[in-house]
């Protein structure tokens, strides 16, 4: 069994949960995920990993309460354990020394960013990253990014914080610049990363995004998370998460994404009613 040995708020819908699993945080990669069922008869939900601690044997997961699954998820508290916990999954993110490169998170996808942020500054990279949400009470991890970023740029929806607008107008304005961009990553909603992918498209930016397909068993057999790109049938478990932006049919993912939706609300009806403290 895993304990979760903290447990903290992000804001209203956002937690963040710090687990003791030393062998995952030994072997964990950015860019890489765990499959995490917080009971036993919990369904199983890949999430990204948000950091590691190598030495405390720990791993950070950052997780918005969206469905039954991360209502059951969020209802545990410090001390309880997680009967299943696989990781770490996924191939690790590409890092290398690129030259200037933007990352861009967008609502849960800052903290996914963090370690691939890290991992680039560490790699020698100048790295401008620009994160962005609907309003600022649902900024995360501003402190962190800013820290390990060159450079950071905020963007809300409202302009409560930072420019007023969207991830994908400041990524317009920095190429609007003249800088030469060696590599764009995007993690966040999938509207958002394929905007972030229109726009680098046409000048010609490699640009790599991070899928969240529906997912089963996380790894390889059941084809659940299937993905095309360029042209080819690919696996988000094993072949991604992370792909190359200007090759995946976006209109196929989004479509794929709707399908369960009635099945999600009444799952999540279901457990809220069960929840105490929940009517």
């Amino acid at each position: 069994m895993n304990k979760i040995i903290a447990k903290e708020q992000l804001n209203a819908n956002t937690s963040k949960i710090i687990i003791n699993a030393p062998h995952i945080a030994r072997a964990a990669r950015p860019g890489q995920f765990v499959v995490i069922m917080p009971t036993e008869k919990a369904e199983r939900i890949p999430l990204t990993i948000a950091d590691v601690d190598q030495a405390a044997g720990t791993i950070t997961i950052i997780f918005q309460i969206v469905g039954a699954t991360t209502k059951l998820l969020d209802s545990l508290k410090v001390n309880d354990e997680i009967p299943h916990l696989l990781g770490p999954l996924g191939t690790p993110s590409h890092v290398e020394k690129f030259g200037t490169v933007v990352v861009i998170g967008g609502g849960v996808g800052i903290a996914e960013i963090y370690p691939l942020v890290k991992a680039l500054k560490k790699a020698g990279n100048e790295v401008i990253t620009i994160i962005g949400t609907r309003n600022k009470d649902l900024l995360i991890y501003e402190r962190e990014l800013r820290t390990q970023s060159t450079e950071l740029s905020i963007t809300t929806d409202d302009g409560s914080s930072g420019q007023k607008g969207f991830v994908s107008d400041k990524l317009k304005e920095i190429i609007a610049s003249g800088k030469k961009l060696n590599r764009v990553f995007a993690v966040g909603p999938v509207p958002m990363m394929k905007v972030c992918a229109d726009v680098t498209r046409e000048h010609n930016f490699k640009t790599i995004v991070s899928l969240n397909p529906l997912m089963l068993d996380a790894t390889g057999m059941c084809g659940v998370c299937r993905v095309t790109v360029a042209g080819q049938v690919k696996f988000g478990c094993v072949d991604g998460p992370e792909f190359d932006a200007h090759e995946v049919d976006f209109t196929e993912l989004i479509n794929r994404l709707k399908i369960y939706k009635t099945q999600e609300k009444t799952a999540l009806d279901h457990v809220c009613r069960l929840l105490p403290g929940n009517k």
